[in-house]
Parts: structure tokens; sequence; C-alpha cells
């Protein structure tokens, strides 16, 4: 019998000492990408394509890569969001999934709660300006007892919630499923998207990106918004539309945006990028040291256990 051939493509997972030596333990041979590449398809095909099991983070998985992967029987997620697998062709070939959600909860609440206190107290703003010389005293405003909205109150929207409860904020939240019994129980306002956009100083993301979610965030609703507030996605990339953000920042539409994730990995655009009123970070909201562990303890036991290992 042959040996079982593991591979894993996310350039975090593999450079991590941790991670190497748990996965060439229950593994020998397994192949990392330890070179940090980021893959073009047909390099993610050649990297991939005899692999029985694997280990993805963001790269896309659709149903030409599989039809290159012929022995493949898991796709173990490294990370939490499942929008880059095609699920349904995974299902159609008999292909498990190795999924554990919210494993990197905290790391990415704390990355929302930073950029907050970042926006609040003008941090961001005047930490640059101070570097080119100009010495701005504008100390901003308090987040404490502001208005904040929280889109998705999944495992990180419930983790950021904990993390809120000694500002004393007032939490607007919505979400598709209905969490009555947990929304009383923490004090919460259960309002329309609209309502929220509407009445909140910040609003942050936290939904998958999927057909329903796809340019949530436009231009009407960024003008909807009162003019000195912000909008933070530490989520996925096109659930706001980059373009109609752009827009509203160069106008001062809203007062700034924190953006972890964007349409485009690496973003090209460098004069969205560049704008004062922009925290902008390269998805590293999942990647704090612990969670970046967490995740891939999770994805290699998936495949301990599929493999019985």
């Amino acid at each position: 019998m042959r040996d079982i051939k593991v591979v894993a493509t996310s350039p975090s997972f593999s450079k991590n000492p941790k991670l190497q030596n748990k996965i060439y333990k229950l593994f020998p041979n397994a192949k990392l990408n330890l070179d940090g590449k980021r893959f073009y398809k047909d390099e993610l095909i050649n990297f991939i394509k005899d692999a029985d099991g694997v280990i993805v983070g963001l790269e896309p998985i659709d149903s030409e890569v599989l039809d290159s992967c012929p022995n493949l029987k898991i796709i173990s997620k490294y990370g939490v969001g499942l929008n880059n697998i095609d699920l349904d062709e995974c299902k159609r070939r008999d292909i498990a999934i190795g999924w554990t959600g919210g494993v990197n909860r905290l790391s990415i609440a704390e990355m929302a709660l930073g950029f907050m206190l970042m926006f609040s107290r003008n941090l961001f703003i005047t930490a640059n300006q101070l570097k080119k010389g100009v010495w701005n005293k504008s100390g901003g405003f308090e987040l404490s007892r502001k208005t904040i909205g929280i889109i998705g109150v999944g495992f990180i929207g419930k983790e950021l919630i904990r993390l809120l409860k000694p500002f004393g904020c007032k939490i607007l939240v919505n979400d598709i499923i209905n969490q009555d019994e947990y929304y009383s129980k923490e004090g919460l306002i259960e309002v329309s998207k609209k309502e929220l956009f509407k009445k909140s100083d910040i609003v942050t993301i936290h939904t998958p990106h999927n057909e329903i979610t796809e340019n949530m965030v436009t231009l009407d609703i960024l003008k909807s918004m009162k003019p000195s507030s912000y909008i933070l996605n530490t989520a996925r990339g096109g659930i706001i539309n980059e373009k109609d953000l752009k827009y509203a920042l160069q106008n001062k539409i809203i007062a700034g945006a924190g953006i972890d994730a964007y349409i485009e990995e690496p973003p090209t655009d460098k004069e969205f990028i560049e704008l004062p009123n922009l925290i902008c970070t390269p998805h590293i909201g999942g990647n704090s040291k612990e969670a970046v562990e967490a995740m891939g303890i999770s994805a290699i036991g998936h495949l301990k256990d599929f493999f019985n290992r």
C-alpha cells in the first residue's frame, strides 16, 4: 500500500515550526508550502494534484482544481471560511471536508476592537501624521458608550460583544438567524440593516461572503451612515463594494474604514490603500500566533481522524 500523500498550501501553516513538527510526526512525507508561494491556479494544481489529503487556507478549490486531483479524499480547512471551496463539487465527488467553526474567533475579534480604538482615539491618523512632521493634537473620542453595529452574530460577533462589555457601548445587531434569547441576555438591540447603518458610530461586519452578502455595502448604504461614522470589514473581500468605499472615503461621506480582506489579494489599487482615512491590513485578522496554531492543529486533527493516524 502506498504512503498517504498530504499537502499543505497555506504559507503561514507551512512555516510554523510547531505545526511542521506535528504534521511530520503523523505524515512524514507531507509536502508543505515552505517557500510561502501564493499560487496561481495552474501552480496550485501542480502542487496538490497527487494528494490524498490537503490542508488549504484561502486558495480557491473549484471543479477544475478537483478534476486534477483524482486521489483526493479530504480537504481540511486551515481557517474558518469555506467560501473558497466548492462544497457541492466536493460532495458530488465524495470528498470529505474537515472544518471547525470559530477556531480563530478571538484573534479576529481583537483586531476589530483594535480598529475601533485606533479610529476613536485618532491613533492611526495622528501617528502617520507625526511621522511626516505634523503635530496634530486631536485626540478623537472615547469608544465607551458609543453605538456599535454588528452585522453577523456568530462565533466572532459574539466574541467581539464579550470584549466590548467593559466599554458600556450600545450594541445594535443584525443576523439572519433568530437569536432572541442571546440578544435579551446580553442586552443587545436587534435592528434592520438599514437602521443599523443609520444609527451606528462604528459598523463591523462578521458574515460569510456569499450570494446574499456580495456587495452588501454599496455607496447608497455608505451615504445612509453618519458622516462621523466608521465601517470595518475583517470578514471577506466582496462584502463591501471597494470602488464605492473608495469614493466614500475620498469624499468624506464617512469618516473612515478598517479593511482586512479584499476582492483581490494583495490589492493593487494603490490609490485606495494609501487613503489617509483607511486602515488596511494584509488579511491578518485570524493570524495571531495563538490562532495560527489553533487553526493548524485543528486542520491536522481532521486529517489524523480521517486517515486513522
